[in-house]
């Protein structure tokens, strides 16, 4: 079902919520990335290395790659990718924790 005013770009909204179980394993994987990857300019990986080590939700967002998600799906090719992390207080028993007002119309549909 492909129409000329059909685009062939499709944006998939991914939210995760992890517990984290070892703040020091996160740190040390994270480290260990920043420190295997050749790109990586000297300044900036002094920076990735401050960021990571004080604060898990970095060092998450650094070890979480969403080309990782996608890089084996056939026939597509990421384009453009953007994700950030952050403590949050989580209540499972909250409605805020419930799915979105968009997700709730889609599955009524």
């Amino acid at each position: 079902m492909s129409t000329p005013e059909t685009s062939r770009f499709v944006r998939l909204r991914v939210e995760l919520l992890l517990e984290v179980g070892d703040d020091d394993a996160i740190t040390k994987a994270a480290l260990h990335r920043i420190a295997a990857d050749p790109d990586l300019p000297e300044p900036e990986r002094g920076h990735a290395e401050r960021a990571v080590t004080e604060d898990t939700a970095e060092a998450l967002a650094y070890l979480v790659d969403p080309l990782d998600l996608v890089s084996e799906v056939p026939g597509v090719e990421l384009q453009q990718a953007s994700w950030s992390s952050e403590r949050v207080a989580h209540d499972p028993d909250s409605p805020e924790w419930l799915l979105d007002e968009d997700d709730v119309e889609e599955e009524d549909a």
